[in-house]
């Protein structure tokens, strides 16, 4: 038994080592991928018919070493609360 225990421990510590700590809501960011995911739509769908709709959030795109700019990142609360605008009120 005290073998069992210390294979469980140790498999807990290796398993704790590679979980990322969870980012909470407010601050994640999501991409066009995870996005479209989440309204079950391409992301073709997302790309060309809801991120160019003026009231859709702006994306955030951080600089690249090479001086552009990197891919679109969205703000997840702030996507969430788009879709919620939509929402039927029956």
């Amino acid at each position: 038994m005290a073998d069992d225990n210390d294979l469980i421990n140790r498999l807990a510590a290796a398993v704790a080592d590679r979980i990322r700590p969870q980012i909470p809501f407010d601050y994640e960011m999501w991409d066009i991928a995870t996005i479209a995911a989440c309204m079950k739509l391409s992301e073709a769908q997302v790309r060309e018919r809801l991120a160019p709709q003026p009231d859709f959030p702006k994306a955030v795109r951080l600089p690249t070493t090479s001086g552009g700019r990197g891919h679109a990142r969205y703000r997840a609360k702030d996507v969430w609360a788009w879709m919620m605008k939509y929402q039927d009120k029956h």
